[in-house]
C-alpha cells in the first residue's frame, strides 16, 4: 500500500513536471512569435504616458506664462503707462489664443478709447462681438458696441438688433434693458422706455446702482 502511495506521488510529480515544461514550451513559442508586438505595446503605453504629462505640463508652464503677461500689461496701463501696455496686449492678442487673447482685445480697445482713437477701438470691438471664442467676452462686446452706437446716434433698429439677444440673458439683461430704454429716451418713446427700467426694477440681477439709476428715470419720465 505504501508503495503504490509513494508511486502515486512520484507519478504525479512527474506529470506536473511534463506540464509545466509543455506550458513552459508553449509560452517559449507564444513569445517568440508575440514578445515583440508585447514590447512595442509597452514602450508606446510609456511613449505615450511620458508625452501626456509633458504636454499637460507644457500647458500649465504656458498659460502661466500668459497669465503673468496679462498682469504685467494690467499693472502697466494702471500705472498709465500705455504703449508699453498695449505692446503686452497686442502680443497676447496674436501669439495666445483662449480668454486671455479675447480679454486683451479688450483691453486694447479700452485704451485706444482712452486715446480718442475711437474708430479703432470699436473696430476690435465689433470684431469681437462676431467672432470672440468666449459668450460672455463677445456679450461684452456687443453691451460695448451698443453703447458706442447710440452715443453715435446709430439707427435704432441696428442698436436694437445688436441688443435682442442679450434681454433673455440673465447676467447681462439688465444692462440689456437699460441700453434699450436709453435708445427709447433718445427716440422720444416714454411708453417702452418706461416698461425697460421697469424690468430693471423687477430683475434678480440687476445692481441696486442700477435699480436706482431706473427708478429716478421712472420718476422723470412720469412727470
Amino acid at each position: 500500500m505504501k508503495d503504490k502511495l509513494v508511486n502515486k506521488i512520484e507519478e504525479d510529480a512527474l506529470l506536473r513536471e511534463v506540464v509545466e515544461d509543455v506550458k513552459n514550451e508553449q509560452f517559449q513559442q507564444w513569445w517568440n512569435k508575440y514578445g515583440i508586438f508585447v514590447i512595442i505595446g509597452v514602450a508606446l503605453v510609456l511613449t505615450i504616458t511620458i508625452s501626456f504629462e509633458s504636454i499637460k505640463n507644457w500647458q500649465i508652464k504656458k498659460h502661466q506664462e500668459v497669465s503673468d503677461a496679462y498682469s504685467v500689461a494690467l499693472s502697466l496701463q494702471n500705472q498709465g503707462r500705455l504703449d508699453e501696455s498695449l505692446e503686452i496686449y497686442n502680443t497676447l492678442a496674436k501669439k495666445s489664443s483662449g480668454i486671455y487673447a479675447d480679454i486683451s482685445k479688450l483691453q486694447i480697445a479700452a485704451i485706444y478709447t482712452e486715446q480718442d482713437k475711437f474708430d479703432d477701438a470699436m473696430l476690435i470691438i465689433e470684431k469681437l462681438a462676431k467672432e470672440g471664442d468666449f459668450s460672455q467676452i463677445r456679450n461684452i462686446a456687443i453691451l460695448k458696441l451698443a453703447s458706442y452706437k447710440l452715443d453715435k446716434n446709430a439707427p435704432a433698429d441696428e442698436i436694437s438688433e445688436l441688443l435682442k439677444p442679450l434681454v433673455s440673458d440673465e447676467v447681462n439683461s439688465p444692462m440689456a434693458h437699460e441700453l434699450m430704454a436709453m435708445l427709447y429716451v433718445r427716440e422720444n418713446d416714454k411708453t417702452k422706455a418706461l416698461a425697460e427700467y421697469e424690468k430693471i426694477q423687477y430683475s434678480m440681477s440687476a445692481p441696486d446702482n442700477m435699480k436706482a439709476r431706473a427708478q429716478d428715470m421712472m420718476g422723470i419720465l412720469s412727470e
